[in-house]
C-alpha cells in the first residue's frame, strides 16, 4: 500500500542554487582613451646636443678603455721583454769602456789619474750610510716608494722648465734614480764602433732627451724594478755615475778627492760626492773647491729636512766642510803625467781596458819647485799681459826626470807640452857638443883659436860669413873663453876643423835625435830639438860622457797584481865621449856661469855648469845647466815665433833656472861638480876660409885626429 502523502524522489537532483544565486558577469568597462606620452622638457636644440654629447662620450669611453687595455698590454709585453734581456747585477756595476791609470811618484804616493777611474764595485750596504742617504735625498727622495717612474716628478720638472723659458724636456728631467740608471746603461745597448764614431758620440746619444726616449727609459726602469731590488738599483747607480775628475763611481771619487774608501766618508764628504751628480765637471772640487762646498751645504740641509741627519749633525757638518786630500789638492805634474802616458805602451796607457798602476820618477817637491820658480819670474820680472811661454825639465844624471813644466798654465791636462812637443832652434845651447867633439879628439880647453872675420863658400848658397852676437871680435882666445863668451866664429872654426859629421854624430849619440843641420851653421844651433832632448844630452855630460834616455816610467803593473809587467824604459846607455873629456867640458861650462854669459844662474855659492842659448832673431832663449845633483833645462819663447824683446838665454831663462834650482836644492848639501882642470895649452887648428861643401877638409875622423896630433897644415 502506498502512502499517497509521501512523494516519490525525483530521478534528477534539485538544483542547489536559484537563478538569483548565480553570480552575474561583470559589466564591460568602457574603453579608456590612450594617453599620449608626455613630451620631454629637454626637447629642442638643447636636447639634441645633450644627446649628441652622450653619444660621443660613450664612443670616447669605449675607445679609451679599449685603447688603454691595448696600451697596457703592449706596455706589459715590452716590460716583460726587457726583463728577459737584463743581465745579472754583477755585470752592471762597472760599465767603463776604458780602464784607469793611476800614477805614483818616486815615493809611491798618487799624484795623477788618467783614464776612467774605478775604485772597485761597491754596494749600498758597503758605502757610508751618509753617502747613500745624501744621494737619495738630493736625487730622488721618493726612491723607495715608487715603481721606477714618478709622474709627479715629471710634471714638476715640466712646470719648472716652462716657467724658466725652456722646453718641457730641457733642463730639469724629473727622472728617478731608476730612470737615471736606465740612461747610464744606455737602455742596455752596448757601444758599437760601426754605429758611433767615438765613445763620446755614444754617450751623448745615450743622454739625449725626447718623448720617445723618455718612454723607452720608463719601460726599462719598470723592467729593472721588476728584476732588481731597490738596493741593487742604487748600487748600480753608485758604481756607474760620473763624479768628475775622471772618476766613475763612489769608490773612485772617494779615493780621487779624499784619499779614503767610500765606506769611511763623513757627512760633509758624502754630501759633496752626492752634490757632484748634478754637474760633475762644473762642481768638481779639484776645479773649484768653494763651489763644491756650497753645493754640499745644500745637500746637508736637504738631508736634515728629510730626517737623515739631526739639526746638531747638520750644524757640525756645515761648520766643517769637506776638504781635498793632499794629493788631490796639489794637482802637480799635469804635463809630466801626460808625457808618461804618451811614452808608455798605448794598450796599457792611452787605450787601456785594464786598471793600471804606473810608478814614476816624479819628485813632487821638485815639481812644485819648478812650478813656483817659473811663476815667480813671470810675476816679478815679466811685463803684465805678456804672452811669452816657458818650459822646464829637471832630471838626474841618469835621465830620470824629476820635474816637468810644459807651459805657464801648470794645472792642466792634455795641454800642449812645450818641454816635449815643441821643436825649437837650440842656438848657442848646442855649442857644448862642438867642444865635446874637439876635447875627445885631444884638444885642450886652453887651446887658442883666432876670433876674427871668417867666411865660407857654401855650394849652391854662396858665401856665408858668421858674426858674433856682440858684432865684435876678440882675436886669439882659448876654447874656454870662446864658450864662456858664447863666441860664434871660434865655434864654427872648431866644428869645421874636427868635421861637421863627427859633431853631428856626437850630438846624436848624446840623444839629440832630430835632423841636424848639414851646413856650417850646425855649430851655432841652427838645428831644432826639444827641451827634453837637450836636457838629457846635458845629463850625459854630467854623468861622465854616457848617453841617457830620459825616462819617467819606472814600473807598470795591473791593479791587484804583485808582479810588474814592465820596468824602466830609459837610463844610462853607451859611452859617447871619454870621461876625461866630459870632466874638462864641465870645467869649461862652469866658467860660463861663474864669469861668462850665465852669471845670473848663480846661487848659494854652488858650483854650476851651464850654457846659454839665443837663436837668430831672438825667437828662442835657453839656459841649460847642472849642479853635482841635478840637470835642469829652461826654454823661453812665443808659440807663434814672435821675437823676444830684450830677452837672451843669459837673462830671464837663467833667472827661471836659478829660482827653480834654488828651491830644488833647499836642504840639499852642497856637492862639487865632477870637473877636471885642463893641461898645457896649444894652438888650435885654423881651417881655410873656403870650404866647398859640408865637409871640413874632406878628412875622416882618423885623419883629423892624426893632423891634430902630428901637426898638419891647419894647426
Amino acid at each position: 500500500m502506498s502512502n499517497t502523502s509521501k512523494r516519490r524522489r525525483p530521478l534528477v537532483a534539485d538544483k542547489r542554487y536559484s537563478k538569483s544565486a548565480v553570480k552575474p558577469k561583470p559589466p564591460k568597462k568602457a574603453p579608456q582613451k590612450r594617453r599620449k606620452p608626455k613630451r620631454s622638457v629637454r626637447g629642442g636644440i638643447l636636447g639634441f646636443f645633450l644627446g649628441l654629447f652622450r653619444w660621443v662620450f660613450r664612443l670616447i669611453w669605449n675607445v679609451i678603455w679599449r685603447s688603454s687595455a691595448v696600451v697596457f698590454l703592449i706596455l706589459l709585453l715590452s716590460v716583460g721583454y726587457v726583463f728577459t734581456t737584463l743581465p745579472n747585477l754583477s755585470e752592471l756595476l762597472d760599465g767603463r769602456a776604458r780602464g784607469s791609470v793611476t800614477l805614483l811618484d818616486r815615493e809611491g804616493d798618487v799624484f795623477a789619474w788618467r783614464g776612467d777611474q774605478f775604485g772597485g764595485a761597491v754596494r749600498v750596504n758597503t758605502v757610508s750610510p751618509y753617502l747613500r742617504d745624501a744621494v737619495v735625498a738630493t736625487e730622488d727622495k721618493r726612491f723607495y716608494r715608487h715603481l721606477g717612474i714618478s709622474p709627479r716628478g715629471v710634471a714638476s720638472a715640466v712646470r719648472i722648465n716652462l716657467s724658466e723659458g725652456r722646453g718641457p724636456l730641457s733642463g730639469h728631467g724629473g727622472s728617478t734614480i731608476t730612470q737615471q740608471v736606465a740612461k747610464l746603461l744606455c737602455l742596455g745597448k752596448p757601444f758599437d764602433s760601426n754605429e758611433w764614431k767615438s765613445e763620446g758620440d755614444y754617450v751623448r746619444d745615450c743622454r739625449r732627451s725626447s718623448l720617445s726616449r723618455k718612454a723607452q727609459e720608463a719601460i726599462f726602469a719598470l723592467a729593472m724594478e721588476a728584476k732588481y731590488s731597490k738596493d741593487d738599483i742604487l748600487s748600480i747607480y753608485l758604481n756607474r755615475a760620473y763624479m768628475g775628475g775622471g772618476a766613475y763611481g763612489a769608490e773612485a771619487a772617494s779615493q780621487r778627492y779624499f784619499g779614503k774608501s767610500a765606506s769611511n766618508l763623513s757627512i760633509p764628504e758624502g754630501a759633496m760626492l752626492a752634490g757632484l751628480l748634478t754637474a760633475p765637471s762644473t762642481l768638481s772640487p779639484t776645479k773649484n773647491l768653494q763651489r763644491s762646498q756650497n753645493r754640499a751645504a745644500t745637500v746637508v740641509r736637504m738631508m736634515r729636512e728629510q730626517g737623515y741627519v739631526s739639526a746638531e749633525e747638520e750644524a757640525i757638518a756645515q761648520a766643517n766642510p769637506a776638504v781635498l786630500s793632499r794629493a788631490a789638492k796639489q794637482q802637480v805634474g799635469g804635463y809630466y803625467a801626460d808625457w808618461v802616458m804618451s811614452s808608455g805602451p798605448e794598450f796599457f796607457t792611452r787605450n787601456t781596458t785594464e786598471d793600471v798602476i804606473i810608478r814614476t820618477t816624479l819628485d813632487q817637491r821638485l815639481q812644485k819647485a819648478a812650478e813656483e820658480g817659473l811663476q815667480w819670474v813671470f810675476d816679478n820680472k815679466v811685463s803684465a799681459g805678456s804672452k811669452a811661454q816657458a818650459a822646464i825639465v829637471v832630471m838626474d844624471a841618469d835621465g830620470a826626470v824629476r820635474a816637468m813644466v810644459g807651459g805657464r798654465a801648470t794645472k792642466v791636462t792634455g795641454a800642449f807640452n812645450r818641454a816635449t812637443q815643441a821643436m825649437r832652434q837650440t842656438g848657442s845651447a848646442f855649442k857644448p857638443f862642438v867642444y865635446a867633439t874637439a876635447l875627445d879628439l885631444g884638444y885642450s880647453p886652453l887651446d887658442t883659436i883666432n876670433d876674427e872675420p871668417y867666411c865660407l863658400n857654401i855650394a849652391g848658397s854662396g858665401e856665408w860669413c858668421p858674426n858674433n852676437y856682440t858684432k865684435k871680435f876678440e882675436g886669439p882666445v882659448t876654447m874656454t873663453r870662446a864658450l864662456e863668451a858664447s863666441l860664434n866664429i871660434p865655434a864654427v872654426k872648431i866644428s869645421e876643423s874636427v868635421g861637421r859629421d863627427l859633431v853631428r854624430r856626437v850630438a846624436s849619440d848624446f840623444g839629440i835625435k832630430s835632423d841636424l843641420a848639414a851646413g856650417p851653421a850646425l855649430a851655432l844651433g841652427a838645428s831644432e830639438s826639444t827641451l827634453l832632448e837637450m836636457t838629457g844630452a846635458y845629463a850625459g855630460i854630467l854623468n861622465g860622457g854616457s848617453a841617457v834616455t830620459p825616462f819617467g816610467l819606472v814600473e807598470l803593473s795591473l791593479l791587484g797584481d804583485n808582479e810588474p809587467l814592465m820596468g824602466t824604459g830609459g837610463g844610462i846607455e853607451e859611452r859617447v865621449i871619454q870621461e876625461s873629456s866630459a870632466r874638462q867640458l864641465t870645467w869649461m861650462m862652469e866658467k860660463v856661469v861663474s864669469q861668462g854669459t850665465g852669471k845670473r844662474a848663480q846661487f848659494e855659492g854652488r858650483e854650476i855648469a851651464g850654457k846659454t842659448g839665443t837663436t837668430q832673431g831672438a825667437k828662442d832663449a835657453w839656459f841649460i845647466g847642472f849642479t853635482g845633483d841635478y840637470v835642469a833645462g829652461v826654454w823661453m819663447g812665443y808659440d807663434d815665433n814672435t821675437k823676444l824683446k830684450g830677452v837672451a838665454g843669459g837673462g830671464l831663462p837663467a833667472d827661471i833656472w836659478r829660482e827653480t834650482m834654488q828651491r830644488v836644492h833647499k836642504g840639499v848639501p852642497i856637492k862639487p861638480l865632477p870637473m877636471q882642470a885642463p893641461k898645457k895649452p896649444q894652438q888650435v887648428a885654423q881651417p881655410t876660409d873656403v870650404v866647398p861643401d859640408n865637409s871640413s877638409n874632406n878628412r875622416n875622423i882618423i885623419e883629423n885626429l892624426l893632423f891634430n896630433l902630428l901637426g898638419g897644415n891647419d894647426r
